[in-house]
C-alpha cells in the first residue's frame, strides 16, 4: 500500500522521487527518528510501516511502550513575560514545591496503570500471534491430508 502522490511536472521521475522519500524514511527510522512518542500518533502514515502488518504492530507496540510512562522529573520553569518574570517564576516554583508530592503520587500511579495496560496488550498480541501460527499449521496439515487423499 502506498500513499497517493501525484507529480505532474515535465522531466520529473516519480519513481526516483518516491525511492528517495522511502530511503530517507528508512534512514530516519533506523536512526530512531520516528520512535518519539509525539510521532507515535502519526506512524500510520509512515511509508515503511504500512507495508507489513507484523512490522507495523511491532513498531506500534514499541512506540506504545516508550510513550506509556509520564515523565515525573522536575522541569525548568520559565516565564515569557519579561516585566514580572522573576516574581512569577518564584511564585510558580513555590506552587510546584507545594504540589510536587501529590503530583508525583498521581503520576507514579498513572505510570503503573499505563505499564500494566501496555503489558496486557503485548501479552494479548503474543497469545494471538501464537494461536494464529498454530491454526495456520493445522490448516496446512489439513490441506496436505486433502491433497494426499485426492491424488491417486
Amino acid at each position: 500500500m502506498s500513499l497517493p502522490l501525484e507529480i505532474h511536472a515535465p522531466g520529473v521521475d516519480v519513481a526516483k522521487v518516491m525511492a528517495e522519500i522511502e530511503e530517507t524514511v528508512a534512514r530516519k527510522a533506523a536512526q530512531g527518528a520516528y520512535a518519539d512518542a509525539r510521532i507515535a500518533r502519526a506512524e500510520r502514515t509512515n511509508l515503511l510501516n504500512l507495508r507489513n502488518d507484523e512490522e507495523f504492530l511491532a513498531f506500534y507496540l514499541r512506540s506504545l511502550r516508550e510513550a506509556a510512562f509520564v515523565d515525573i522529573n522536575d522541569f525548568e520553569i520559565r516565564e515569557r513575560r519579561s516585566a514580572l518574570a522573576p516574581l512569577l517564576i518564584a511564585l510558580k516554583k513555590t506552587i510546584w514545591k507545594l504540589l510536587k508530592f501529590y503530583t508525583y503520587r498521581l503520576w507514579s500511579q498513572q505510570n503503573t496503570v499505563n505499564g500494566l495496560l501496555v503489558t496486557g496488550v503485548e501479552s494479548l498480541e503474543e497469545q494471538y500471534r501464537e494461536r494464529i501460527a498454530r491454526l495456520e499449521s493445522r490448516v496446512a496439515a489439513l490441506e496436505e491430508r486433502v491433497r494426499s487423499r485426492a491424488s491417486p
